[in-house]
């Protein structure tokens, strides 16, 4: 049985006032109470555009919200451009690593885990800021494997308030954890509305023939 997480403020947050003002200043609000645990999976949706990032960064650094993405490790050899991207949160990952990509980010928070640091990823479910059939699979493959929490931020334009206050434990029963998504979901606006995709997942991606390269979080 899908079941949300309570009282999820055990993992207090730093929040920065500058960005609170700027927040502030764009017309939008936070709802926040804190994390459940040091390690988990954060999914924001519905992703439509660019102005996501834009809207999202500051109310990120408004709440102190440690989250991190990761971004392929040749990005961070460009000059300037790769300390931009690390300031943000960006963490460097080998695509080529056997075990995928997906592999190498249950490795990561179960290091962090172990080791008792934090680590919180952040990914998009659509993968995409177009319209798609359904979500892509990284992100439940991600806080399945390595059994940690996982946050729905709610990117709310109808109402601009960026709710980050639901947390669940997925179970592996796609169907009820997936109906449990949609209700926490419901009524949310994207920035385009029409490009909201369902919530529900897109089926696996045949294999390419040659390909030994393992999961990855494009589905």
């Amino acid at each position: 049985m899908t079941t949300a997480l309570a009282n999820p403020g055990i993992v207090p947050c730093q929040p920065n006032r500058l960005a609170a003002w700027l927040v502030k200043l764009m017309g939008w609000k936070i709802e926040f109470n804190g994390l459940p645990a040091k390690q988990g999976v954060l999914i924001g949706y519905p992703h439509t555009s660019n102005w996501d990032f834009v809207t999202m960064m500051p109310v990120k650094w408004a709440v102190g919200l440690p989250v991190q993405f990761f971004a392929k490790d040749s990005l961070f050899r460009i000059p300037l451009f790769g300390r931009w991207i690390r300031f943000i949160g960006a963490v460097p990952i080998d695509r080529s690593s056997p075990k995928g990509v997906v592999g190498e980010m249950v490795e990561a928070l179960q290091q962090h885990k172990q080791n008792d640091q934090l680590l919180w990823i952040a990914l998009s479910p659509e993968g995409t800021r177009k319209l798609t059939e359904g979500w892509r699979s990284g992100f439940y493959q991600l806080a399945l494997g390595a059994d940690v929490p996982l946050c729905m931020l709610r990117i709310d334009y109808g109402s601009k308030v960026a709710k980050i206050t639901d947390f669940m434990r997925l179970t592996g029963d796609v169907q009820a954890d997936y109906a449990h998504l949609a209700k926490v979901y419901e009524g949310v606006k994207g920035f385009h509305a029409n490009q909201a995709s369902p919530i529900r997942p897109l089926p696996p991606r045949m294999p390419v023939a040659g390909d030994t390269r393992g999961t990855s979080t494009s589905n």
